[in-house]
């Protein structure tokens, strides 16, 4: 291992590896913001999926470009309509041969697949995460599994000498941005919310009737509730508004990624399963409202209480078997090192009084609320090129 955690000399281009999704994206903005402050002359590369450079290209924001890291095991799958892999892999590599990268950082996950694949970047040097099972990089920090995961990759970074210039993930809403919201959903009459049931992985979906509590709460005070979602969420935000007896307006599929943080950035509060749209939403401004379990609580939920409330479900038992779901990362322990198959949601007993009552606090309580914490980097502003490298 290269000894040593300070600033690299003679840097010109930065490679990132962070090929995830939205929240995972959202969660490194402050660790990318750190590696511009640090590295001011130097071009940072985001090397992400293909939705990275459909949204990133031209926004504001410390990324100055995306390259398209093709379907790699362990690193990203492939999505519909791709070409092969393989022809995508040797196109990959040519590129990679013609960037010169000075820095390669992998901030990806803990490294089994990731570490391998940052390290044939052919970087000048390496630095980022590793688990047990990981090779190392040339500046590595052990992978710990609970930990937030905006102050893990702050960590990361400092590898190379970039300090924090915020602790809050912020995202530019364009003009365009806006324009589209209002092109699809219109322009609000008066103060509006969305409430947003979904989520990738069903144990940490709050039961769909317990949403349409809510929003019957809030249409009886005045408000136009919104239900988005994703094609694959229809269900569930049918699911919602069928429950709900006041009328709700589901929007899915319908809006970009950016047409939604333009719908968010004029909420007056967006209530949200731990997913991707509640991470942008705060990284818009719009105060949240999060529901979360405890273990997941620790690593994604916003540390900001001004503008953020988070609703943690303290079940740690699977619903159906009665398993201490938390034993798989404890393998010493009685009973460690088991998990059950179920997909029950671990969230359903948060009550709807504690939801509302949250929602209630922001809208009429909320007080002073800080949008971001730190100074902003000098980079912000500055629009992502038009080369996708992908």
């Amino acid at each position: 291992m290269v000894t040593g955690t300070g600033l690299v000399d003679g840097v010109r281009r930065i490679g990132v590896l962070r090929a995830n999704a939205l929240g995972d994206f959202i969660f490194v903005l402050p660790a990318l913001e750190a590696l511009k402050a640090a590295y001011p002359r130097a071009e940072l590369v985001l090397l992400g999926a293909p939705w990275h450079a459909d949204w990133l290209t031209g926004r504001p924001g410390p990324v100055d470009r995306v390259m398209v890291v093709p379907p790699t095991d362990g690193v990203r799958g492939p999505v519909p309509g791709e070409p092969d892999p393989a022809g995508q892999q040797a196109e990959f590599a040519a590129l990679v041969q013609r960037e010169g990268f000075d820095l390669a950082l992998q901030l990806h996950g803990g490294g089994r697949n990731s570490n391998p694949f940052v390290r044939g970047l052919g970087a000048g040097l390496t630095a980022g995460l590793r688990a047990p099972d990981a090779p190392p990089l040339d500046r590595w920090l052990r992978y710990i599994y609970y930990q937030p995961e905006v102050v893990r990759y702050l960590e990361a970074v400092a590898l190379v000498g970039a300090e924090p210039v915020t602790l809050t993930p912020s995202i530019a809403v364009t003009v365009a941005d806006r324009a589209e919201a209002a092109a699809v959903v219109g322009v609000p009459a008066g103060p509006r919310v969305v409430l947003h049931p979904g989520a990738s992985d069903s144990r940490r979906r709050w039961p769909p009737d317990r949403f349409a509590q809510v929003a019957d709460r809030l249409a009886a005070d005045g408000f136009e509730v919104l239900v988005t979602g994703t094609p694959a969420e229809r269900d569930v935000v049918e699911a919602v508004r069928s429950a709900a007896r006041a009328p709700v307006r589901p929007l899915v599929g319908v809006l970009s990624l950016g047409g939604l943080a333009g719908l968010f950035a004029d909420c007056a509060v967006v209530v949200s399963n731990d997913t991707g749209p509640v991470h942008l939403a705060a990284a818009v401004g719009t105060p949240t409202v999060g529901i979360y379990w405890i273990g997941n609580l620790i690593n994604c939920a916003s540390g900001l209480r001004g503008r953020h409330r988070a609703i943690e479900s303290w079940t740690i038992g699977c619903p159906v078997c009665g398993l201490d779901c938390t034993r798989d990362l404890y393998p010493d322990r009685p009973g460690g090192g088991t998990s059950c198959d179920h997909r029950e949601s671990f969230v359903a007993e948060i009550p709807v009084r504690e939801v509302f009552d949250a929602v209630e606090d922001l809208l009429r309580y909320g007080g002073t609320q800080p949008v971001r914490l730190g100074t902003p980097a000098p980079s912000a502003g500055r629009p992502a090129g038009s080369d996708t490298g992908g």
